[in-house]
């Protein structure tokens, strides 16, 4: 089964400030039928989250302005039952922080998109075992 069959009916923001990186993430989608829309900055990403629900958030942690792991503090009071990824380069020295708030797993850049999208099947799945 293609992983991404298990996100087709699911709603993914990421916020990174890597250009390259969000094109690709959009047109890997996008050519899956999946949704996912990419924006630089967490403001835009806050901005985001006012105007629709998301049920997957992927923040880099390293962002101008606000970073990944205070973007998540706002994005899950607000957005509790989404699944919230960090992609960085720096997961050693954010681990503990971002775990305790409900950080779901890291992605270490460079990271293929293969590994992201069975991180992200594995915890939505691990979510859906704690709702029920």
């Amino acid at each position: 089964m293609d992983l991404f069959n298990r996100l087709e009916n699911l709603k993914t923001l990421l916020i990174d400030d890597d250009e390259i990186i969000r094109d690709s993430l959009v047109l890997a989608f996008r050519n899956k039928g999946c949704y996912l829309l990419a924006v630089e900055t967490a403001e835009e990403g806050l901005e985001a989250l006012r105007k629709e629900r998301f049920d997957i958030i992927i923040a880099d942690y390293i962002l101008p302005g606000m970073d990944g792991i205070e973007f998540l503090k706002l994005a899950t009071r607000s957005h509790p039952n989404t699944v919230n990824i960090i992609i960085t380069a720096y997961a050693d020295d954010i681990a503990s922080e971002a775990f305790s708030i409900g950080v779901h797993d890291f992605m270490q850049k460079p990271f293929s998109l293969e590994k992201l999208v069975e991180s992200l099947v594995l915890s939505i799945e691990k979510r859906e075992e704690k709702i029920q």
